[in-house]
């Protein structure tokens, strides 16, 4: 993800000021890509949406409180990872079937049912191997692979260095491909 610092700055520096449109400009810059974390966090579409919401709820309500120099977009993924750990604990403690749950499924698969049918079942494999990841290396991962974010920016997020982002990436790898050993070996070329 291309972040461009100065333009995150001046939209800060605005919305510190009470400027309503740098709000607006914020939240169509950032959307899509929070909501695309918060969606592979918790593989559930309306929880993801609120919390992308309530991200930028909080932005607005401390906007006062950030420094100029404020990382925009390190606080947002921040804020959202916070609220999306948060919430999924909740979730494992309380668990519910919903008929929005059951509504929030994916469409049905148009290749043949077959294909379709395993293509499901890996891309389910892998998501439950992923939920499994102890929170760290979760967000780690999530925020690399499938945000593009470096480990710079990542370690902003996550509150450590660097090296601490390469050993979660690493050891959240090794768990997966652990995890997923059966699998491989049975998609495997005989």
């Amino acid at each position: 993800m291309n972040v461009d610092r100065s333009s995150d700055a001046t939209q800060l520096c605005t919305l510190r000021e009470g400027g309503a449109a740098a709000l607006d400009e914020i939240v169509a810059r950032w959307q899509r890509p929070l909501f695309a974390f918060a969606w592979r966090y918790l593989h559930h579409h309306a929880d993801a949406e609120d919390l992308v919401v309530e991200t930028f709820v909080r932005l607005h309500a401390q906007r006062d409180r950030l420094r100029p120099d404020t990382n925009l977009s390190a606080w947002l993924f921040t804020t959202l990872t916070n609220f999306c750990h948060n919430h999924h604990r909740w979730r494992r403690r309380h668990p519910e079937q919903s008929l929005e749950a059951a509504l929030d499924a994916p469409a049905p698969a148009t290749p043949p049912p077959s294909i379709a049918l395993e293509e499901d079942e890996l891309a389910a494999t892998v998501r439950t191997a992923i939920d499994r990841l102890p929170h760290d290396q979760k967000t780690a991962l999530l925020l690399h692979h499938y945000e593009q974010l470096g480990y710079r920016e990542i370690a902003a997020i996550v509150g450590c260095s660097e090296r601490g982002v390469e050993t979660r990436l690493y050891r959240a790898r090794q768990q997966l491909r652990e995890t997923l050993r059966p699998l491989l070996r049975e998609l495997a070329p005989h």
